[in-house]
């Protein structure tokens, strides 16, 4: 029997994703495809799979064991809490996870998604040439759903990782600083320019009412010029709805393919695993940025990814106290006393 992975527990929001549907948008097909591309591509990266998937962990959190062999495994994103049986974990690292060994990832401190990708690739059948999941219309991933505890991910070309755990090393996952970037339009002339103004100007609070479809905003209600209805066109991810109540949606990774409502603003695509990372609750201000920002600011980006993520030793400063005393350090010890009779024994000879 091939190696796998056991789904020990899982909560809402956990799924298979690879990098998305592509191509079938035209067709009403939604990409679906990881929230956070950046802390994905860590992931996969660091696991040796850059063109493979991964199970994308919501703050409903996740506990994997390996089964019939060990299973190297690289986890990145939020700073979730990961501990491998109990032992605390830096949020990013690579490690091998033996039979009977056990990784769980909890919310922590900070971000809403973490990926955990194995040294192998899933035993899982091709949906439209990816394994994308989305659940809203029952495709991909592990059979169009959510994992859920018992659920057992095959996988084909299975290896260990490393000997001891590593950190990974990939400089775009620091989150950008400050506000979250947009570019106005296409229907920016939908809303008046002190409209506009407000919008960039409000603090914004993520909605419990959001998930992989779209990110509710809640704040002052924006208003329209004249309607809020436009001819249907399609939609990208990051594209910010108003509709007609005026609290505007941000489109995520399974939105809808096209949509009726005009659109103020677009995330720029470098902000927009910062924006993915954000919790109900947590507080999002925009700035608007010029086309060119843009372009560099993606390109920078994409650069960066495409020198890939590398492993480091784990640093004395990402060890927990509780981590170190669950390792075997030395491999014996020697009594300072001993030499000291035998030589006192000597000396009464």
């Amino acid at each position: 029997m091939s190696a796998a992975l056991r789904v020990l527990s899982a909560g809402p929001g956990v799924t298979v994703q690879d990098a998305g549907r592509q191509s079938y948008m035209r067709f009403g097909v939604t990409p679906a495809g990881p929230m956070d591309f950046g802390a994905f591509a860590a992931a996969l990266q660091a696991a040796g799979e850059p063109q493979g998937a991964a199970v994308e962990v919501s703050l409903g959190g996740l506990e994997l064991a390996a089964e019939h062999g060990e299973i190297g495994i690289a986890v990145a994103g939020g700073a979730f809490d990961v501990r491998l049986d109990g032992s605390l974990l830096p949020p990013s690292c690579a490690l091998t996870l033996a039979p009977g060994a056990r990784l769980s990832l909890r919310a922590g401190p900070s971000g809403a998604w973490a990926y955990v990708a194995p040294c192998g690739r899933f035993d899982l059948p091709l949906v439209l040439g990816s394994l994308a999941t989305h659940t809203r219309a029952r495709l991909g991933g592990f059979f169009g759903r959510g994992l859920e505890a018992g659920d057992r991910l095959a996988l084909l070309g299975a290896r260990a990782g490393p000997s001891a755990p590593m950190a990974i090393d990939a400089p775009w996952l620091a989150p950008p600083p400050g506000k979250i970037r947009v570019l106005l339009g296409p229907q920016a002339d939908f809303f008046a320019p002190e409209t506009i103004a407000a919008f960039l100007a409000a603090p914004w609070r993520l909605s419990p009412r959001s998930d992989r479809m779209a990110y509710r905003l809640e704040g002052p209600p924006l208003a329209h010029l004249s309607g809020h209805d436009i001819v249907s066109d399609g939609l990208t991810f990051g594209a910010i709805q108003v509709p007609g109540d005026g609290a505007p949606l941000v489109l995520m990774a399974d939105r809808q393919p096209t949509g009726g409502y005009p659109k103020i603003a677009h995330v720029i695509g470098a902000d927009l695993g910062a924006l993915a990372q954000k919790r109900a609750g947590e507080v999002v201000r925009f700035a608007e940025a010029s086309w060119e920002e843009a372009v560099t600011a993606r390109r920078w980006r994409a650069e960066l990814i495409g020198r890939g993520a590398s492993l480091t030793p784990l640093s004395r400063r990402e060890f927990s106290s509780e981590f170190l005393l669950s390792q075997n350090l030395i491999s014996g010890a020697v009594s300072a006393q001993a030499p000291a009779q035998a030589a006192g024994q000597n000396d009464c000879d």
